[in-house]
C-alpha cells in the first residue's frame, strides 16, 4: 500500500503507464516475470476467496465442503447445446444474473467473516469483490487502448480524440503536381 502511494506521489498517476512501457521495452524478461507474478497473485487470491465462500456456505447448510462445491457447480455450470446449427451454452443462471449472484455471495461471506472478526478473509473477499466489479471496465479500457494503438483512427473514425497531451496525432497529405 505504501509502495502504491509512493509511486503515485513520485511519478503521478499519468506517468505510470509510460514507466511501465519503458520497463517492458528495456527489460522484457523482468516485465514478463512481474506480469506472471501479478497473475499468480490474482489467481491465488481469487481461489482463496472461492475457498472461503464454499466454507461459509457449507457451514450455513450444515454440509461438507464437497457438497457445497457440487451445489455451486450445479448452479454455475454452463453446458453446450447445439440448436438450429449454432453452438450455445445453457445453465441455471442467465448471463445477466451471474455477476450479481457471485458478488452477492462474496458480500454475504464478507459480512459473515466481518461479524466473526476475521480480518484476513475480509481483505481477500473485499479484493475479490472489487476485482469482479472493476474487471469489465479494465478489460474494455485495455482492449480499446490496444486496438487504438494497432489500428489508430481507422478502427473508430467517428470517436472523439482523447484529451491526453502525450498523444500526438499527425495527418500527412501529399500535394498534387499540376
Amino acid at each position: 500500500m505504501t509502495i502504491c502511494i509512493r509511486l503515485q506521489t513520485i511519478a503521478g498517476v499519468k506517468e505510470i503507464f509510460p514507466l511501465l512501457l519503458k520497463l517492458i521495452f528495456r527489460a522484457p524478461k523482468i516485465a514478463g516475470v512481474l506480469l506472471l507474478l501479478a497473475l499468480v497473485a490474482l489467481a491465488s487470491s481469487m481461489s482463496y476467496a472461492g475457498f472461503l465462500v464454499v466454507g461459509v456456505v457449507s457451514d450455513y447448510f450444515g454440509t461438507g465442503r464437497v457438497v457445497a462445491g457440487l451445489l455451486f457447480g450445479i448452479l454455475f455450470a454452463r453446458l453446450p447445446l447445439v440448436r438450429q446449427g449454432k453452438l450455445r451454452t445453457v445453465g441455471l443462471l442467465p448471463k445477466p444474473a451471474r455477476l450479481p449472484v457471485i458478488v452477492a455471495l462474496l458480500a454475504f461471506c464478507l459480512l459473515t467473516y466481518l461479524y466473526r472478526g476475521a480480518l484476513v478473509p475480509v481483505v481477500f473477499l473485499g479484493f475479490a469483490i472489487c476485482f469482479l466489479l472493476a474487471w469489465p471496465r479494465i478489460r474494455k479500457m485495455a482492449m480499446d487502448r490496444a486496438l487504438s494503438s494497432i489500428f489508430g483512427s481507422l478502427f473508430k473514425p467517428g470517436r472523439p480524440r482523447p484529451a491526453d497531451e502525450s498523444i500526438i496525432d499527425v495527418e500527412f497529405r501529399e500535394k498534387k503536381d499540376r
